[in-house]
């Protein structure tokens, strides 16, 4: 059962990213990846959560660019890498985040903005969330 729904119910992208994880976390490179990137990690949560002394959220954009059209990067993963850079760092620091829509582009394709927020400020977040897009982000 593992290894069917692990075939059928991830696709190409996630396998992946499941490999340079598992990659990474392998005999040998433990010290040289995993534990030099969790020293890294503090630093930056550290970095992130000193901001919420001035500011209730931290917001960019989700990704660099508008959303491209569905399927058209699915053979170019360094491209799908790249569309991730805008909202690595919440994976990062542990934080809560929420992706809301924000607008189109030009060509009527969607964009996004994200808003982080300190620990546990979940609520405050859905809140925000509402207040910029309407009670249909209530999730």
């Amino acid at each position: 059962m593992y290894e069917r729904t692990r075939m059928t119910g991830f696709g190409d992208e996630v396998k992946r990213r499941i490999l340079i994880g598992t990659y990474a976390l392998s005999s040998g490179y433990y010290d040289a990846y995993y534990k030099k990137a969790q020293a890294v990690r503090k630093l930056l949560r550290d970095e992130v959560e000193s901001s919420f002394k001035r500011y209730d959220f931290l917001v960019s954009p989700t990704a660099p660019t508008p959303a491209f059209p569905l399927g058209s990067k699915t053979d170019d993963p360094l491209s799908m890498y790249l569309t991730d850079v805008c909202t690595t760092y919440a994976n990062l620091t542990g934080l809560p985040a929420i992706s809301i829509p924000f607008g189109r582009s030009a060509t009527g394709l969607p964009i996004g903005m994200q808003a982080t927020g300190a620990s546990f400020s979940d609520t405050l977040l859905i809140g925000l969330a509402k207040a910029i897009h309407g009670e249909e982000a209530s999730g």
